[in-house]
């Protein structure tokens, strides 16, 4: 058995990590080409959150560092996992407010980053839209951004664990 304490064990933990975001852009693709699921900017969003996190995964299980540098690859998937929690939250925030409140459907997210300022996109895309609040997924009881946000905290204890785990001698 391979145990994370050892370099072998940090780099299959980081392809680990690479394979379970890879299996979740997958679904992603499928819920939205098969299914029929249009992904909302919030959504679009989470998935670049998910692509940064596995690139990171990907490059620490490659390199399997000792060190400071697995430390850094450790960092770098925090920020990206929470990144992605806090985005998925806002999501799901957005979901489960009361219909009067439900903000009304936006421009699709190509237009607000071609007509906008950066930063004037993003404030229109976390505000949410109507499409955002639309919940037309759900298993055992929890949409999309809620099993997104449970998915980001599990990864980033997984890349924390993996990169900031002494190794033994």
């Amino acid at each position: 058995m391979i145990s994370i304490d050892s370099r072998t064990g940090r780099r299959w933990a980081n392809l680990a990590g690479f394979a379970a975001v890879v299996g979740l852009m997958a679904y992603a693709l499928f819920a939205e080409h098969v299914l029929g699921l249009e992904a909302c900017p919030l959504c679009i969003f989470q998935r670049m959150a998910f692509i940064g996190l596995g690139l990171v995964f990907l490059v620490a299980g490659l390199h399997s560092p000792a060190g400071p540098m697995a430390k850094f690859y450790g960092f770098l998937g925090v920020a990206a996992a929470g990144t992605g929690a806090a985005i998925a939250g806002r999501h799901f925030y957005i979901q489960n407010l009361p219909a009067d409140q439900v903000p009304a459907c936006g421009p699709g997210l190509d237009y607000i980053m071609d007509a906008f300022p950066l930063l004037d996109a993003l404030e229109l895309v976390f505000t949410g839209s109507g499409e955002c609040a639309e919940i037309n997924w759900s298993f055992l009881g929890l949409s999309m951004p809620g099993w997104t946000f449970i998915w980001f905290l599990l990864l980033a204890a997984l890349v924390l664990v993996a990169n900031w785990k002494r190794l033994s001698a």
